[in-house]
């Protein structure tokens, strides 16, 4: 990067293909990918960036959300990509936005995202515990970070496949995908918790951007047996009506993890969004 910071990444399907941009969620490292077929079918070259501190890219200490749509905007000039489409799955979804708001991509997919938790109409319908440190990270920012930074790969572990649902624990369990999820973990924290913490941050606070100005199109894509207590009370229902020309799907039958379960459904239609495809499949 132009300041001495190296950014990792990790990449699937065709180099020349349509790029899409993946944010992955909390404390996972670049390499858990998803779509594996998609990519190639729909000939979507499918790139995962490790935010500041996480795998293999360098600390940026005090980073905001807006600073990762700065970053982003660099790394596609960089790798002279087209302006790309994203993607933000959970806790990845408000860099996905931000990304939008600024103008760097050219449309999102958030999926099983998570919401403006500090917005008060979020906040009060947040779980006791999390309330809490939404409340915590108002009244303290830096104690908060040192809370957050406690934890490690194997605890975040557990407190993911501990708040999932049946549905979410038949794909976090299957055995393929448990060793992929453990070890995109294990390398997140490779550099310690601070990157992991420093996002947990940013979204229990305010986003720097206003949804509203966002011009770019989104979907929001939330599965109706989600049981995550962080990323939407109301599955974006909300969020979604802030943000102009936005559409929600909401899925009866999927969980928090549709990002694996319902992978090709969701790029079809981003790649539409983005003008890459004329017309969708679903």
């Amino acid at each position: 990067m132009a300041d001495g910071r190296r950014l990792g990444w990790a990449e699937w399907g065709p180099p020349g293909g349509a790029p899409v941009l993946f944010c992955p969620g909390a404390g996972t490292s670049r390499r858990l990918g998803f779509g594996a077929d998609a990519v190639d079918a729909f000939g979507v070259r499918l790139i995962s960036l490790d935010r500041p501190g996480l795998g293999a890219s360098d600390a940026a200490p005090g980073r905001t959300l807006i600073d990762w749509a700065a970053d982003v905007a660099e790394f596609a000039g960089l790798a002279r990509l087209r302006r790309p489409a994203a993607v933000g799955f959970s806790q990845g979804a408000p860099f996905a936005l931000a990304c939008a708001a600024v103008g760097a991509v050219s449309a999102v997919a958030v999926v099983s995202g998570t919401d403006e938790l500090a917005r008060p109409q979020v906040t009060a319908a947040l779980p006791e515990q999390v309330r809490w440190l939404v409340g915590a990270a108002a009244d303290d920012p830096d104690e908060a970070e040192a809370h957050f930074a406690q934890l490690d790969a194997e605890r975040l572990l557990h407190m993911v496949t501990a708040t999932c649902g049946p549905s979410d624990r038949e794909v976090y369990e299957e055995a393929a995908f448990a060793a992929q999820f453990r070890r995109a973990l294990v390398e997140g924290f490779a550099q310690g918790s601070a990157g992991y913490a420093r996002d947990t941050l940013l979204s229990m606070t305010p986003w720097p951007f206003d949804p509203a100005a966002i011009r770019v199109p989104v979907e929001f894509w939330y599965g109706a047996l989600d049981t995550s207590p962080v990323h939407s009370p109301d599955f974006g229902e909300v969020l979604a009506a802030r943000i102009p020309h936005a559409r929600r799907h909401l899925l009866a039958q999927s969980g928090g993890a549709l990002l694996w379960t319902q992978s090709e459904r969701i790029l079809v239609s981003l790649l539409r969004l983005a003008g890459v495809l004329a017309s969708p499949d679903f």
